[in-house]
């Protein structure tokens, strides 16, 4: 008797105690769902905004619109005071909700078709004719030897070419677009006019490479990260079939 009377006062607690979780439980999810359906305002975009447009810019291009919660993207912001002295880092098209990382300080971020500089480096732009620039291959992103031709000043018949730097970086290349993607016959059209190509140096490099923009020739030769180092020996006219 005395046992069955305590597994009942015992089933009764477990009951209770059940019922009680079973409540906050079923309470906490009614929060949650409330909280999901609770208004909020959220920065979304109206017109197409164009890479690089401030914020002060940017007031004109959204508006404020009423979302539940739930709908509200992560990171979307809900004004733009915190967005001070920021630009968008890329496109931004109507109907999307502006992220916080869409926003970057002006020196952080890369326009289209460049490559970022490296810590520790600036960068130098030259001016390159198509066959110094593997035919006007030369893109963003691509690592590059430079070669420097100079001729001997006491001597103009003699010129000499050395490779001075391995492994360079270019990340920028300007250039007026091809006449023709290609031939009649299929094959690359000819490239024509110059390209400015930009490149990432340290500022000793940096003079170095202005230094030979101006006193001599700059060849450019395309190369990959896993290219041997070249020997820095100059091949002069009076060597080249030694």
């Amino acid at each position: 008797m005395k046992s069955r009377l305590i597994g009942g006062i015992a089933a009764l607690v477990l009951a209770v105690i059940g019922t009680v979780m079973l409540v906050n439980y079923v309470s906490s999810a009614d929060r949650r769902a409330q909280a999901s359906l609770e208004s909020v305002d959220v920065v979304v975009v109206e017109k197409p905004v164009p890479a690089g447009t401030t914020v002060q810019e940017l007031s004109s291009y959204i508006r404020l619109r009423p979302m539940p919660a739930a709908a509200k993207a992560d990171g979307a912001l809900t004004s733009l005071d915190s967005g001070t002295g920021k630009v968008t880092s890329v496109a931004l098209e109507p109907g999307e909700q502006v992220l916080a990382s869409r926003l970057v300080d002006p020196s952080e971020r890369v326009a289209p078709g460049a490559a970022p500089v490296p810590e520790g480096m600036q960068e130098v732009t030259i001016l390159l004719p198509p066959e110094s620039v593997v035919g006007g291959t030369v893109r963003a992103g691509d690592l590059v030897g430079l070669f420097v031709t100079q001729t001997d000043p006491t001597n103009q018949q003699i010129a000499s070419t050395q490779l001075v730097f391995d492994k360079v970086l270019v990340t920028a290349v300007q250039q007026a677009p091809a006449a023709a993607e290609s031939t009649s016959e299929g094959t690359s059209a000819v490239p024509s006019g110059s390209s400015f190509v930009t490149l990432a140096r340290n500022s000793t490099d940096a003079a170095k490479v202005i230094l030979s923009a101006r006193t001599g020739n700059i060849w450019l030769t395309k190369q990959t990260a896993t290219t041997p180092d070249g020997t820095k020996t100059a091949v002069s006219t009076t060597g080249i079939f030694q």
